[in-house]
């Protein structure tokens, strides 16, 4: 993590757009169609040197991969590791359920496939990790960023998406993930990159897959992720961590999303000093109060989100800024990292945003961040 610069740094979820020849090459991929191998690695390699020269470029501080060559953030070890087969079934949220009539016509989900662990996990291909660390690496040297990131899914979040039927219980499939995602986490740090750790499970997955579940359940199911969370990221400096919340990166009610203020303490048990989550759209715009009553401990920093990645409105800079400055006058200025609520391209199959437009709000972030620190570091 960069100290603080005397300024605000800018910073995003993860995902960005990918290119159109590159997002079919990835979605016939999942679909299990042959592709040519070497034009796919020729695209993508192009791909993530355009979007980190294009982040620099746009005055981003902490860029990514964009996740490139990922199928989505959640679903693509499953690429990596044999055990997993056939496709599960998605989820209905429980806020869609409540206004059928428009969950006929949304796009929440992935649109790609969640293969089922049916047979005991193992190690198939690492290939795909050191392609992506490997062209980040090179795209990095080029650009020069301020700070890089590679996002990786937790245990949690990989154990919803990817449904167990082999081990006997979920603390135990979570268990079984842990030794291949420690690989992953120490693999991006050992490369000179901050992991970010997506963890939506520990809010999004309330309203998803365990809607029907008791408060007590629910408790035990985000501890047993937790627990195994710590267990995988044990070797990684905190200050090389930043954790991720998220509700469901999908235009929908949220009504049902549970409050960041039962989120939030489950997230700071983990190592990570920077937790990034939603604070730009209407459902949770307001819970920047959250820290008035929950004290942010002393060594971390937030990332909230103060720009929505689930519409096309282009949020104007000086919005942008008093977003920030709300933060800022409550945990202090030097541990707000400006951020958006989620990323801009969580699968390949998915683009709730028109890519021109998702650009168009970073720059918008970039500027009211500039806005921002004008005032806060005048004051």
């Amino acid at each position: 993590m960069i100290p603080n610069p005397g300024r605000i740094l800018t910073t995003h979820v993860g995902s960005l757009p990918r290119p159109p020849d590159l997002r079919a090459l990835l979605l016939a991929r999942d679909d299990g169609k042959p592709v040519d191998e070497a034009a796919f690695a020729s695209l993508l390699r192009g791909a993530v040197k355009d979007t980190v020269q294009r982040q620099v470029a746009i005055g981003l501080d902490l860029v990514s991969d964009g996740e490139m060559g990922k199928i989505a953030y959640s679903t693509y070890i499953a690429s990596r590791l044999s055990g997993y087969s056939g496709n599960g079934p998605g989820t209905v949220a429980r806020d869609l359920q409540d206004f059928p009539d428009f969950a006929k016509t949304s796009t929440r989900g992935l649109g790609v496939k969640r293969p089922l662990c049916q047979a005991p996990l193992a190690l198939k291909d690492r290939k795909p990790l050191e392609t992506d660390l490997a062209n980040f690496a090179a795209a990095v040297a080029s650009a020069h960023p301020v700070g890089a990131f590679m996002t990786a899914a937790s245990p949690g979040v990989t154990a919803y998406f990817l449904r167990n039927q082999y081990y006997p219980s979920h603390a135990a499939y979570l268990a079984a993930l842990v030794p291949f995602l420690r690989d992953e986490y120490e693999a991006i740090v050992a490369a000179g990159f901050d992991v970010q750790l997506d963890c939506p499970d520990l809010a999004m997955s309330r309203h998803l897959g365990y809607a029907d579940a008791s408060d007590a359940e629910f408790d035990r199911l985000c501890e047993e992720a937790l627990e195994a969370l710590g267990e995988a990221t044990r070797a990684i400096p905190a200050e090389r961590m930043r954790l991720h919340l998220c509700w469901g990166n999908y235009a929908g009610p949220h009504h049902h999303d549970l409050p960041l203020e039962k989120v939030l303490p489950r997230a700071l048990k983990s190592r990570a000093k920077a937790i990034s989550f939603e604070g730009a759209n209407p459902r949770h715009e307001h819970e920047y109060e959250v820290f008035e009553s929950i004290r942010l401990p002393d060594d971390r920093v937030i990332l909230p989100g103060v720009i929505d990645s689930a519409t096309n409105f282009i949020e104007h800079p000086r919005l942008v800024a008093q977003r920030i400055e709300r933060y800022a006058r409550i945990v202090g200025r030097e541990r707000v990292i400006a951020s958006v609520d989620c990323g801009f391209g969580t699968a390949a199959s998915s683009q709730g945003v028109d890519p021109a437009i998702a650009w168009a709000k970073l720059e918008a972030l970039v500027a009211g961040a500039r806005i921002a620190s004008g005032r806060l570091w005048r004051a």
